[in-house]
């Protein structure tokens, strides 16, 4: 378990990969995430959206594990072999585990439908490129699509209030060597796909907003001046008596080594919920 990997306190990468001292040293995400004033008419939507919930009587939260998410699982490579980003059944199958270890306790149970294989080295570098192409499904339907994405990135998503104004572009991007087992060590255990599916249902970055405002707009997570690296327990960047709590560094939507994102909140669950119901729910 990870919880237990936190008490103890890769040859080859791809052409867009950094590394130093054996550790990727590339971006975490580039999810875009709205400007402040977006946030606002979306957090003023999202609120009226769960007060009409509220009214009608339907209910906000949903039982664990009672919302089943469709996975399709794209996979592009620049060549037939696995250093090529031609990943492994094993592999997309471990993908699949650390997800719904993820999220156990939530709503969500994710269960692939469907594995495509690409070979396009155009595709490779920019993955946005396939995704009309190759996207399946609706707003439901979680699309993931493994790559090399140019520029050091280990992943980005779609957040779930834009699939409206553009539906081909929804969907997660995960580097393919941050797969579990893959080269991308520290970030190798399957979760940067487990922080980006975190967007697609809504989440924003544990340090959204930094020591001010509503941060992340979820109230059990503490508020945090900037991303963490490594598995700094016990940082705390946000001082100050209303600003209590150590920074959230085992969080699955910060910046950690893998090894050291163990969970989400109850209110990350019941946001992604909500979210989901809002945007996603067919």
């Amino acid at each position: 378990m990870k919880q237990m990997i936190l008490m103890l306190g890769a040859a080859l990468l791809s052409t867009s990969a950094a590394a130093v001292d054996g550790r990727w040293a590339g971006e975490r995400c580039s999810a875009i995430m709205p400007s402040e004033a977006e946030i606002e008419l979306i957090e003023r939507d999202f609120s009226a959206f769960k007060a009409r919930r509220i009214n009608t009587r339907r209910g906000l939260f949903r039982a664990p594990a009672s919302v089943e998410i469709p996975v399709w699982f794209h996979v592009i490579s620049q060549g037939s072999l696995p250093d090529q980003g031609n990943v492994p059944m094993d592999q997309i199958d471990d993908q699949m585990v650390v997800l719904n270890d993820a999220y156990a306790g939530t709503p969500f149970v994710f269960t692939l439908e469907g594995v495509t294989r690409t070979t396009n080295p155009v595709w490779y570098a920019n993955p946005d490129a396939a995704k009309s192409s190759l996207r399946v499904g609706g707003a439901e339907t979680l699309n993931i699509y493994s790559a090399n994405p140019s520029g050091g990135v280990l992943g980005y998503a779609t957040l779930p209030w834009g699939y409206s104004a553009n539906p081909d572009a929804d969907g997660v991007v995960v580097l393919y060597s941050s797969l579990p087992g893959g080269s991308a060590a520290p970030y190798n255990e399957g979760d940067t796909g487990t922080h980006e599916v975190g967007h697609w249902l809504g989440l924003y970055h544990t340090f959204q907003g930094g020591c001010r405002g509503a941060g992340d707009s979820v109230d059990d997570t503490p508020f945090e001046r900037s991303p963490a690296y490594g598995c700094p327990v016990g940082r705390d960047s946000c001082k100050g008596p209303r600003k209590p709590g150590d920074d959230p560094v085992d969080n699955f939507m910060d910046y950690v080594d893998d090894f050291c994102m163990i969970r989400f909140t109850l209110d990350q669950s019941e946001r992604m919920d909500a979210m989901h119901a809002q945007y996603r729910s067919p």
